[in-house]
């Protein structure tokens, strides 16, 4: 934190505050624990991403700041800066996508099972979709991978201003790509360590009105847990008993995974518009 405010210090005072307010919202980002991917938690990231980037934006409205930038960085510092942006709004559009993906077959598998028809086949259908949810996540996450091999060193000679600046840019941009992996893993499942046989399936499932979701699925996420839950209900294992359970219970999980993925489609919509606001602000700066 004190390293942030020495490195504000040195901004003209005129805009002091508003990077001032990046730092804040730069720290509040890193001090959540980067490799949660409960939704919760990826939640709560992408929304102070929000609130960085109307930082951000604020700051490179300033025309003092928008000189600064001009003067010290040539064009290949500002198109790199271009290029980020580029980058993460088109993993935003992936992540949109793959989200829009699991949706669509969330409510194909309840309106399944609402009609009582919902057997091995619908299972499977939907099982057959998140291979294909999670190979398009394995894209994107190679386009987050590709943002920081783009990088150039940084220009020599930088007053401080510029210095500043251009830091403070590109941690923004690295705490975006580290939310957005995290949304990526949360959205694939990936924190799934061992499949649970389905009587503890069953088990965690029935309880889940008497327990708190964070405490009942700490170990997992819900779209993790409907991965493993539909999985056992296709293993011959499973008893008519267990499935019977299954059944019930997998019903509510779907009702609270629809929810959890319109709450990341509100927060990357939003994101995304914020991210705009900022490249538009880069393209202004290039054409100056």
């Amino acid at each position: 934190m004190a390293a942030y405010h020495a490195r504000s210090h040195s901004f003209p005072c005129i805009t002091h505050p508003f990077l001032q307010q990046v730092d804040v919202q730069l720290c509040r980002i890193k001090s959540s624990v980067s490799a949660s991917t409960l939704s919760t938690s990826v939640c709560g990231k992408i929304s102070a991403l929000q609130d960085l980037y109307e930082c951000v934006e604020k700051l490179l409205l300033l025309p003092l700041c928008q000189q600064t930038l001009t003067r010290e960085l040539n064009e290949e510092g500002v198109a790199e800066l271009l290029d980020g942006s580029l980058r993460l709004l088109d993993v935003c559009s992936s992540a949109k996508d793959v989200l829009l993906l699991t949706k669509e077959s969330t409510r194909e598998l309840q309106s399944s099972f609402r009609r009582r028809c919902g057997g091995e086949a619908e299972i499977k259908k939907y099982l057959a979709s998140r291979k294909l949810v999670k190979k398009a996540i394995h894209k994107a996450l190679r386009k987050l991978k590709g943002i920081e091999k783009s990088r150039t060193s940084s220009p020599i000679n930088l007053d401080k201003e510029a210095s500043a600046m251009l830091s403070m840019l590109r941690e923004a941009e690295a705490v975006t790509a580290t939310a957005l992996e995290s949304l990526l893993s949360l959205i694939s499942g990936s924190n799934l360590q061992t499949k649970p046989s389905s009587w503890s399936l069953v088990s965690k499932l029935i309880h889940h009105k008497r327990v708190a979701p964070e405490e009942e699925f700490s170990d997992n996420n819900e779209f993790a847990n409907m991965d493993s839950a539909l999985q056992s209900l296709c293993s011959p294992k499973t008893s008519k008993c267990g499935y019977s359970m299954l059944i019930q219970s997998i019903q509510a999980q779907l009702k609270n995974l629809e929810q959890c993925i319109q709450d990341l489609e509100d927060g990357l919509e939003c994101l995304s518009r914020r991210l705009i606001k900022t490249r538009v602000s880069f393209l202004n700066i290039l054409n100056h």
